[in-house]
C-alpha cells in the first residue's frame, strides 16, 4: 500500500528553506535527488498494454541509496546473491554499538569514525577466532540512526558460528552451535581495538575523549543463532538497505511540522509518536546521509568476495551442499486495468515531461525503468 506521507512531501514544501539547515553539499546534493525522485525532472515513459490498450505515464527513480522509494529492488538482488553463498551452519546476529561519546565526532569526521568501527568489529571477531584456532567471516552493515532519528552508529553482523581450522576443515566455535562469544569480554575487546585505532589516527582527538571512552561499557550484543540457514538471508535483508526513515512511519505533515512514529526499546518496544518541525526533521534525516562512495555493506574473511570466489565452491562440495540456481525472473508489468494483458513501454521523455496527447489519457504511476 502507497504511504499517505513522503520524506519528498517534506523537502517540497521547505523548499529553499533546505539550504539554510547548514548542511554540507553532499547532503544538499542527496536531498535534492529525494525531492526529485519519481517526478517529471527525471524523465520516464509511457507504458501501453497489450491487451486492452490501457495507457500509463511512468516516472523515474532517482536510484538513490538514501531515498525512501527507491531500496525494494536493491534489497531483492543483493538477497537473492547471497542465497548461493550460504553454508549448513549456525549463523549469529551480532550488533556492535559506538558510544554517546563519539557522537560529535561522527558529525564532523564520518569517514573515519564509521571505518573504524568496522575495523574494530572485525578485528575483535576475529582475535576471539584465533584463540579457537579458526577463520572466521562476517558480513556488516552500518545503521547509524536511532528510532527518534537521533545519532546512533552501529554495525549489524551476520557471523558463522565456526570457521576453517588449519586442515580447512569447518569447525563450530561450540559443538552444539548454539553459542559463539561472551558478549561481555567481546565488548572489552572492541573497545580496546576502537580506542586504538583512534588514538593512531586522531591522537589529539584521542587525548580529550579517552577518559570517557574507558570509563564507558561498550555495548556488543549477541542474538542465538537462526532457526534455519535459510533464514539468514531474509533476515539480513531487513537491515542492508533499510534507511534512518521509511515513508510507512510518517505519520502527518503540516504546514510547519512532521509526525512519526518510532519504538520506545526503553518501555517494550511500544509504539509512540513524535512531533517535529519541518526542518528539524530533515536536519536529523540528513545525518544519516554517508559519505560519498562511502561502503556501507562489507564482507570480511571467508564471506569476503576474494576468498568467496577462490574458495567457496570447494567448501561448500566438502559440506556437501548443493548448487543453488536463482529462479529465472521475467519483468512484466501486469495491466491494473484488465489484470490480463502486460504493460510494455510505448515511448520514454525527458524533463521535459511526457507529450500533451497523452496527458489527457494516461494514469500517471510511479515505476522505476528496469535496465
Amino acid at each position: 500500500m502507497q504511504p499517505k506521507h513522503e520524506v519528498a512531501d517534506v523537502l517540497h514544501l521547505l523548499s529553499a528553506q533546505v539550504e539554510t539547515l547548514m548542511l554540507n553539499t553532499w547532503q544538499l546534493r542527496t536531498l535534492s535527488a529525494l525531492k526529485k525522485c519519481r517526478t517529471s525532472a527525471l524523465g520516464g515513459h509511457i507504458d501501453a498494454c497489450n491487451e486492452c490498450g490501457h495507457v500509463q505515464i511512468s516516472y523515474n527513480s532517482c536510484r538513490n541509496r538514501h531515498c525512501p522509494k527507491c531500496q525494494g529492488q536493491h534489497r531483492e538482488s543483493w538477497m537473492e546473491a547471497r542465497q548461493s553463498e550460504l553454508l549448513p551452519v549456525p549463523y549469529f546476529h551480532v550488533v556492535f554499538t559506538l558510544p554517546n561519546t563519539l557522537h560529535r565526532l561522527a558529525l564532523y569526521q564520518p569517514q573515519l569514525v564509521y571505518k573504524l568501527l568496522f575495523d574494530a568489529s572485525w578485528q575483535t571477531l576475529q582475535k576471539f577466532g584465533q584463540r579457537q584456532h579458526v577463520h572466521m567471516g562476517m558480513i556488516a552493515v552500518l545503521h547509524t540512526w536511532g528510532q527518534q532519528l537521533n545519532l546512533h552508529p552501529h554495525v549489524h553482523c551476520i557471523v558463522p558460528g565456526g570457521g576453517l581450522n588449519g586442515q580447512k576443515q569447518w569447525q563450530n566455535i561450540r559443538a552444539d552451535g548454539k553459542y559463539l562469544f561472551s558478549v561481555k569480554a567481546l565488548s572489552k575487546v572492541f573497545r580496546a581495538k576502537y580506542c586504538a585505532a583512534l588514538k593512531l589516527q586522531l591522537p589529539e582527538e584521542y587525548a580529550t575523549l579517552s577518559q570517557a571512552l574507558w570509563a564507558q561499557d561498550w555495548v556488543v550484543y549477541a542474538k542465538r543463532p537462526f532457526g534455519s540457514v535459510h533464514s539468514v538471508v531474509e533476515y539480513l535483508g531487513r537491515y542492508t538497505h533499510k534507511i534512518a526513515i521509511s515513508n510507512h512511519r510518517i505519520k502527518d505533515i503540516t504546514e510547519s511540522e512532521v509526525t512519526f512514529s518510532y519504538k520506545d526499546y526503553k518501555q517494550g518496544g511500544i509504539q509512540k509518536e513524535m512531533t517535529l518541525g519541518q526542518g528539524e526533521f530533515i536536519r536529523r534525516f540528513a545525518l544519516h546521509i554517508l559519505p560519498k562512495r562511502f561502503i556501507k555493506i562489507r564482507h570480511y574473511g571467508i564471506l569476503s568476495s576474494t576468498w568467496k570466489r577462490q574458495k567457496l565452491k570447494q567448501l561448500q562440495q566438502q559440506m556437501g551442499v548443493k548448487a543453488y540456481r536463482p529462479p529465472a525472473k521475467i519483468y512484466a508489468p501486469q495491466c491494473p486495468c484488465c489484470k490480463k494483458g502486460v504493460l510494455q513501454i510505448q515511448l520514454y521523455f525527458d524533463k521535459r515531461g511526457p507529450p500533451a496527447m497523452y496527458l489527457g489519457k494516461a494514469k500517471t504511476t510511479f515505476t522505476r525503468i528496469k535496465s
